[in-house]
This record gives structure tokens, C-alpha cells and sequence, in this order.
């Protein structure tokens, strides 16, 4: 089989699935729940083996946290899918309806992209939750996962092959790619392909727009940041930085950066130590520096998404110092404010440029699951399309429907018809 023929079957059958009714993609989804619980201590059986290899090749121990599927994640993706089944169909939704003249009818109705193509790193629960949303979304879906994870996207992978062909779905709704070939071999598939999500670094997106015609929404790093302002709640700001850092070191959404107001430092930045220093590795500007005992930061670390125990700290002389940074420094992924001052926060919001502008609450919010999307394919950093978690609307386009009863242009032309654009 050539590699230009399994993008025509996948291709083809993105037809046939933007034309499966709702009860059918659901029915999908509750074969896909049953299938994981039934065939779970295969899947773990298979991450065991992704997991042993992994520490094996010396892969950090963020990267293994990402790599494991147990239990507690098989009950998140589950969930997450129950949560889809429960929502609407996301599909032939009226975005508007306007009579343009008597008897023509124009509406814009939402509809699936087509073929999606997704390239993660080694969460092998990304692939379930992206395959899910592509279900339900009526999108085809190429997955391109980390060799770290092989073992655990096959098993995944057959399962939800399995689902699909339970329910009627056509049998190459779905495609698993597994080499580094496969990869650049996706990005040549511009007349199949309609839109590529790849998640990874900076360099790794960067790499993927310039070396294709794909459309790209992009998820790059998460270098996320917390702003203390001078009129914060200092223990309640304590308690987001301890959850935001060291809840799931290996989220994007952790955060990266603290910001502390110049106000406050000298009484803020001892309570942040005593709190982190037996679990975080704390880094500071010259002015933390003088108030906690922490090594010099570079300029480099403001860029840095750790994904670690650790945790860059600077001193700022105001909201739009913080406001600054934040905009030169981050990934336009999440950004918070803890402040009890209303106008603070709403200049916050209305300034930083980031998909997610938080007050008062943790970065690790920053999720799809969280939103009420049921579950995510990605978070985007962009701005046309999508942006922030990617649900199912982010999987979504639109087509106008213009329904008449032998309406002609000429007949507009010539004063027979007038135009009236009144909306329905």
C-alpha cells in the first residue's frame, strides 16, 4: 500500500463521515468507553512496556509522568468521552439565517473540517481524547504519536478502530502513523490533509509550518506566568503558585514565571520560599536575589517551559511591568493575576496577550475537560480559527446553504426582484 493511497481512504472516508448521523457517532463513543474498560489490562500491559523502555533510554521523568497510562488516566478519558456523548450535535448548527429576497433563504450551517491531522508527544491519552472529539466533530483523523509511546498508541489505536467498526463508521475514519518517515510523509499530504495540530516546542511548530502547505494551529510551549499585584491576597496567592507549579509539573499549563509585585516582595517572596523550597528549585532576578537565598537567573530562562520542579522568579515595579514581560517573555498560552483590585484585573485582562487571562485562580484551569469540552486536541496559541483549548468547535467549520425557488441574478438585475436582507 503506497502512502498517497492510505491518505485517498482516508480522504474518502471523511465523506462519508461528515454524513453519519449523531446517534451513530455516539454509539461510537459508547463502544469506544466500553472497549477501554473492557481491554484495559492490555493497554496498561502495553504502557508498561513503552514505560520500562522509556527509563531504560534514560527519558526524564516529566517525559514518563506524560507517558503512563494507568488507571487514574483511563478513568479521565473515559469520562471525558461520557461527557461528549452527553453534549449536542456540534453539527449543522445555524450560525445565522437571512432571507435575502422573498423565497431565498441563505444559512450558514457549522460541518466538519475533514481530515485532521494530529502529531502529539508521548501522552498516549491525547490520542483517545483527540480520536474522541474527532468522532463526535465528524472529522477523519491521521495520529502521529512519539515513538516513546508506540506500544500504548497501537493498543489504543485498534481499540478505537474497533469502536468504529462496531458502529458503521468507515473503516479508515482513522490512521495511525508510527515512524519519523511517516511524519514528514503526513506533511506532504496537502491534498488530503485539511488542517495539521502539532503539540511540542517552539521549534518543533515552527518546523511543521515551514515544511508544509497543511494550515497549522499550533501548540507550542506552555510558558505560563502568575502576577502577585500589590494589592493581592498574599495566602491566597500562595496556595494558586503551590497548585498552578506543583499540581502536574509536566502540564503546559503549569506555570513558569512568577511575577511579585516591588510592593510586596520584601514580605511575599519569604512566604513563597518557605512554601517551595523543599519541592521547587527556585531561580531570581537581582532584586529577588537580595530578599530570598536563590541562584542568578538568565535572560534565557524567562523563555523556558520546564515542565520541572522549577520555577523563575522576578521582582517588577508594576502591573504594566508584569503586563510587559509577560507579552515579551510567554507563550500567549495562560496567564493569571492575583489581586483583590477590580481595575487591576481588568487591565490585566484587557492587556496581556495570552488565549487564557486568569484572576484569582490556578494556570492548571487552562484544559478542555475543565472548560466543559469534554476533553481536548490541543490548546492553541494562535489567533485565527481557534484559540485556547481546542473542543469540539475548534474542530469545526461552516458551509452556506442557499436554498431559492428559481431565483436568477438577471432577474435582480433587470428590477423583477429586489433584495431584502432580513434576518430569520
Amino acid at each position: 500500500m503506497t502512502d498517497d493511497k492510505r491518505a485517498v481512504e482516508v480522504k474518502e472516508s471523511s465523506l462519508v463521515l461528515a454524513a453519519v448521523s449523531i446517534v451513530e457517532r455516539n454509539n461510537c463513543l459508547k463502544a469506544l468507553s466500553s472497549l477501554l474498560k473492557e481491554n484495559k489490562d492490555e493497554i496498561f500491559k502495553a504502557n508498561h512496556k513503552d514505560l520500562e523502555k522509556g527509563v531504560k533510554e534514560g527519558l526524564d521523568q516529566p517525559l514518563l509522568d506524560r507517558l503512563k497510562f494507568d488507571e487514574e488516566k483511563l478513568l479521565e478519558v473515559v469520562s471525558g468521552i461520557e461527557d461528549l456523548i452527553l453534549m449536542e450535535d456540534p453539527l449543522n448548527k445555524s450560525l445565522l439565517k437571512r432571507e435575502l429576497s422573498e423565497d431565498l433563504i441563505l444559512e450558514k450551517l457549522t460541518c466538519p473540517i475533514g481530515v485532521i491531522g494530529v502529531i502529539f508527544e508521548s501522552r498516549p491519552d491525547a490520542l483517545v481524547q483527540i480520536s474522541a472529539l474527532c468522532i463526535k466533530s465528524g472529522n477523519a483523523v491521521i495520529l502521529k504519536g512519539g515513538s516513546e509511546a508506540l506500544n500504548t498508541n497501537k493498543a489504543l489505536f485498534q481499540i478505537i478502530k474497533e469502536a468504529g467498526k462496531s458502529t458503521g463508521f468507515p473503516e479508515n475514519f482513522i490512521l495511525l502513523l508510527e515512524t519519523r518517515e511517516d511524519t514528514l510523509t503526513l506533511l506532504s499530504w496537502d491534498r488530503y490533509v485539511d488542517l495539521i495540530i502539532p503539540r511540542g516546542s517552539n521549534e518543533f511548530v515552527r518546523y511543521i509550518k515551514d515544511n508544509s502547505r497543511i494550515p497549522v494551529m499550533g501548540h507550542a510551549d506552555g510558558v505560563c506566568h502568575i502576577y502577585v499585584d500589590e494589592r493581592a491576597d498574599l495566602e491566597k496567592a500562595l496556595n494558586i503558585i503551590w497548585d498552578s507549579k506543583t499540581d502536574y509539573v509536566a502540564a503546559c499549563n503549569a506555570v513558569e514565571t512568577l511575577l511579585v509585585h516591588k510592593n510586596i516582595a520584601e514580605i511575599f517572596l519569604p512566604m513563597v520560599f518557605k512554601k517551595l523550597k523543599d519541592d521547587v528549585k527556585m531561580k531570581g532576578c537581582e532584586n529577588t536575589g537580595k530578599i530570598i537565598n536563590v541562584p542568578l537567573l538568565k535572560d534565557e530562562d524567562y523563555h523556558t517551559e520546564y515542565l520541572d520542579y522549577k520555577l523563575s522568579i522576578k521582582v517588577v515595579d508594576s502591573l504594566n511591568s508584569a503586563v510587559d514581560h509577560i507579552n515579551k517573555y510567554g507563550s500567549h498560552h495562560t496567564d493569571a493575576i492575583i489581586t483583590e483590585d477590580e481595575n487591576s484585573a481588568k487591565s490585566f485582562f484587557n492587556k496581556v496577550d495570552s488565549a487564557g487571562v486568569y484572576h484569582n485562580c490556578s494556570t492548571r484551569f487552562a484544559d478542555g475537560y475543565r472548560y466543559g469540552f469534554g476533553a481536548e486536541v490541543g490548546i492553541s496559541t494562535g489567533k485565527l480559527h481557534a484559540r485556547g483549548p481546542v473542543g469540539l468547535e475548534g474542530l469545526l467549520t461552516y458551509k452556506y446553504i442557499l436554498r431559492g425557488k428559481g431565483h436568477t441574478l438577471a432577474d435582480f438585475k433587470k428590477g423583477e426582484r429586489a433584495f431584502s436582507f432580513k434576518d430569520l
